[in-house]
């Protein structure tokens, strides 16, 4: 089997740190620009890290959990790597972009793989009027907060605010209230992909809110714009038998 170039990549945790120094040594570690697939070592956090940081690049990556969840990781282990990487299956994921509108009217994007959320940032409740694709369809939600999360980010953030797992290939998005209070038993809705999802803030001097993209965070704003980024790819690789879409379905029957 011929050596396929690899950079190796590793979160800030030591045993990842470790992991990453040895794998060098026994597969060699190219400059990511350089490499046929980028290695990430450390949890689900640090891959979403990775993720972001290689967009610009058209080399895959296959993580290896050295962190807690990994959800997005394969198992690790030292040997067989080049096997593996050669066996792996190809999961391509498109990320969110969000354009967040603050007081001063000052607008800040950023993309999110996992899920878009706006939080309420002080003592009181949020409330938010929702508008999709132009049209309103929520004047008033009373919440901690909502979300739109992807496919791929559905058993994050999104399922533990009791939102549904979408499988990975659904064209799909969901929008998940945090804590409705009214209207109190509204969880939500399924959008089509390419939905333009609006929310406005009201109020937002007596109840601020913050938006968050993926731990990229605007502290204040009045309204958010979110929609899929089709333009952007994010591949991804996964031992066979243990994709994205199996991991998705098997989280549903814990």
């Amino acid at each position: 089997m011929r050596m396929t170039k690899i950079a190796f990549v590793a979160s800030d945790v030591q045993v990842a740190r470790e992991a990453q120094e040895m794998l060098s040594e026994r597969y060699g570690c190219v400059p990511m620009e350089e490499a046929e697939v980028i290695v990430a070592l450390g949890g689900d956090g640090f891959m979403l890290q990775t993720l972001h940081g290689t967009m610009h690049l058209d080399a895959p990556v296959y993580g290896m959990n050295r962190g807690t969840v990994g959800f997005l990781m394969n198992g690790f282990a030292a040997d067989g790597l080049l096997e593996r990487l050669a066996a792996a299956e190809e999961t391509v994921i498109h990320p969110l972009h969000m354009r967040a509108e603050t007081p001063e009217g000052a607008m800040q994007e950023a993309l999110a793989i996992n899920e878009v959320s706006l939080l309420r940032a002080g003592p009181q409740a949020a409330r938010l009027r929702i508008t999709v694709d132009g049209k309103v369809r929520m004047e008033d939600l009373v919440c901690d907060g909502a979300l739109v999360a992807t496919p791929a980010g559905s058993t994050a953030y999104n399922y533990s605010a009791h939102g549904p797992i979408l499988p990975i290939g659904s064209d799909v998005l969901a929008l998940t209230a945090i804590a409705p209070f009214r209207p109190r038993r509204w969880r939500g809705a399924l959008l089509p992909m390419m939905a333009e999802v609006r929310i406005d803030v009201q109020e937002p001097g007596k109840r601020p809110v913050m938006a968050d993209a993926d731990s990229r965070s605007v502290q204040r704003v009045v309204a958010v714009d979110i929609r899929s980024e089709p333009s952007v790819r994010h591949r991804l690789l996964f031992d066979p038998g243990h994709g994205l879409e199996e991991r998705l379905i098997r989280e549903q029957f814990v």
